[in-house]
């Protein structure tokens, strides 16, 4: 078994990061976390996250009251949807950012 935990800020003045985990078992991958936190106004808040809790890889998108959307991906292996939401955070942090800050209303 193996695991990989590492923090990729995703901008120069490092206010965006990507925060990985994933646990693998004979090139299985069993466990996954990766979330897109921001920081706002002095604190880190998670803002989006794929995983593979409760037994089933889905996306939570947080907001700032507390509540959470959650997409599940029925069908789709852990692998895969790590892969969907990397390539999901990297490209769309902007997009959730602005949401999120829209949302606090600022």
């Amino acid at each position: 078994m193996g695991e990989r935990e590492f923090l990729i800020y995703l901008d120069a003045a490092q206010e965006n990061r990507y925060r990985h985990r994933h646990v693998w078992e004979r090139g299985e991958i069993i466990e996954f976390r990766i979330q897109y936190e921001a920081l706002i106004a002095g604190n880190w808040h998670p803002i989006v996250r794929y995983d593979s809790a409760h037994d089933m890889p889905h996306k939570d998108t947080l907001h700032p009251d507390a509540t959470q959307t959650k997409e599940i991906y029925p069908g789709y292996s852990n692998a895969e949807v790590l892969t969907i939401g990397q390539r999901d955070i990297m490209e769309s942090w902007p997009r959730y950012r602005a949401r999120y800050e829209k949302e606090m209303g600022k």
